[in-house]
């Protein structure tokens, strides 16, 4: 069962990375853009990674035991997207407006986090850790 558990938490791990990269490396409030919106500019290479990186994603729902009706949710976002990538105009404003990617992975971290609980790593982990600014030394000498 802990061996299930990890093998799931390692495929959210995996959809938050492919999340990210595809729709969110640059994020303006709710809006994002990531390699899938940059590469809508090159007509093969933007097909050609659409699908990989949904294919990617819906292998590791598949080996994290997502359900039937995740998999299919996350399998229509990832078509609507690939699919828009193959019309040279129509594939800017899609790739630019519609996170496919971003929407799959959400749905599959959805369906772990519901079998085997949150993950430990927070969705904010690409963001860099917040650190605490450094106590200023006090150059003042005190009697």
């Amino acid at each position: 069962m802990a061996d299930d558990r990890e093998k799931a938490h390692s495929a959210w791990r995996s959809a938050e990375r492919i999340k990210v990269l595809s729709d969110r490396l640059i994020g303006v409030g709710p809006f994002g853009i990531g390699l899938d919106g940059v590469l809508a500019w090159v007509p093969i290479a933007s097909t050609v990674y659409s699908v990989g990186a949904g294919g990617l994603l819906m292998m590791h729902g598949a080996s994290a035991g997502a359900s039937l009706g995740t998999l299919t949710r996350m399998a229509a976002y990832i078509a609507f997207d690939s699919a828009a990538s193959a019309i040279p105009v129509v594939s800017w404003t899609v790739d630019m407006l519609f996170p496919g990617h971003l929407l799959a992975a959400k749905a599959l971290q959805k369906d772990i986090e519901a079998r085997h609980g949150p993950s430990q790593l927070s969705a904010s982990w690409y963001r860099g850790a917040k650190l605490k600014p450094k106590a200023k030394k006090d150059s003042r000498i005190r009697v």
